[in-house]
């Protein structure tokens, strides 16, 4: 059985984060999505909140596989392709906020869109970030090395926002340390601003704690490989898995769970959840052969970063190329809502869309055509 076949289970785990990443990221207009397809307000844990951190921990178990070539490369050949990937995700992250770079004016004309009003930090920023700096710390140092910077990555995160931060409270969205951190180094314009204020969840600060993320997807994926695809290392997946859920869930209490501060009681309640996730799809794939399925996500984790750069442009250029109507709000007040009103009508075309950037990954699955970012 080849390399492919055999990891199955973890191709299609990073398809399915892309696709609920699509999902979540895009609801339909018109109504409330159902409150697990939100993330939370502030503290607090739901399923939305996982994609993210998943899609890095897939990182992470991509990387536990592309990382063996760069043993035979000469240190110069290695810098050169981690910086360049790095600098590449980074700038089509930035790039995609300031898309379409025009805007039409009120007279029916078109104006530049000022580059000093783009978002700088962002979902693919981040990416990028976490890739190279654990690239570098995976290719210099030993793997007791990494275990213990992913400690102190937590724990060190913990301390700065409790004793950098605002005194009367550190750990609020104005009060804590990354973000004057990010108002500091980046200013208001380039922050985000779905908040309400400027605010940004992929801020500098918290790339840190993110990185750990990709350390520990890439622990699992090698983990994986090295021990296989037994009953052993199932259990010792779960084991690990279970034991994250439970210090995040004690951690909590110190050091809430918060997916837009990136706590680091949040990175371990996602990561323990993705081991056992794990766990559960070798189980089903690799042990149980129920592979009939798989084939819908792989289309995803065969183009992940394409499709997820596709969902977040394709409607972004309808409404650029049809700019008197948004596309968004009116299908979804003819046929979605008018169909199914409330959640459930947002919820048709957020899947609605997901599939429709389906059929182009599957498309070029078909052409054998796998770009690679």
């Amino acid at each position: 059985m080849n390399q492919i076949q055999r990891f199955l289970s973890l191709d299609v785990f990073r398809g399915m984060t892309v696709c609920f990443m699509i999902i979540v990221n895009t609801p339909g207009s018109g109504a409330q999505p159902f409150s697990m397809l939100e993330h939370a307000a502030w503290h607090g844990f739901t399923p939305t909140d996982l994609v993210f951190p998943s899609f890095l921990f897939a990182v992470g178990n991509a990387m536990s596989f592309s990382m063996k070539k760069f043993a035979l490369m000469k240190d110069s050949e290695v810098l050169f392709k981690i910086f360049k990937r790095t600098l590449l995700i980074f700038l089509i992250g930035y790039l995609m906020y300031w898309f379409p770079f025009f805007h039409y004016n009120e007279a029916g004309g078109i104006s530049f869109a000022p580059i000093g009003n783009t978002r700088i930090m962002g979902v693919l920023q981040r990416i990028g970030l976490c890739y190279g700096i654990v690239s570098l710390m995976i290719h210099y140092l030993s793997t007791k090395w990494l275990a213990l910077l992913s400690a102190l990555f937590l724990i060190g995160y913990w301390g700065v926002l409790l004793y950098v931060g605002d005194s009367t409270d550190p750990l609020s969205m104005t009060g804590n340390a990354g973000h004057h951190l990010d108002q500091f180094l980046l200013g208001n314009a380039h922050l985000y601003h779905g908040e309400g204020i400027p605010f940004d969840p992929e801020g500098i600060l918290s790339t840190i704690p993110s990185c750990v993320n990709v350390l520990i997807g890439y622990f699992a994926g090698k983990f994986i490989q090295e021990k296989g695809k037994g009953f052993e290392s199932i259990a010792k997946l779960l084991l690990v898995g279970v034991v994250l859920v439970f210090l995040a869930w004690c951690w909590n209490f110190a050091f809430p769970i918060n997916k837009k501060l990136w706590s680091s009681s949040f990175v371990l309640i996602t990561c323990g959840l993705d081991l056992i996730i794990i766990a559960a799809l070798i189980y089903l794939i690799e042990l149980k052969s129920y592979v009939r399925w798989t084939g819908f996500f792989t289309v995803f984790g065969k183009n992940p970063l394409f499709i997820y750069i596709v969902a977040d442009l394709l409607l972004v250029i309808v409404n650029t190329i049809f700019p008197n109507s948004d596309f968004n709000v009116w299908i979804n007040t003819v046929l979605f809502q008018a169909i199914a009103p409330g959640p459930v009508g947002s919820l048709l075309f957020a899947i609605s869309f997901m599939l429709v950037c389906w059929v182009i990954g599957y498309i070029l699955d078909k052409k054998k055509i796998y770009i690679r970012v």
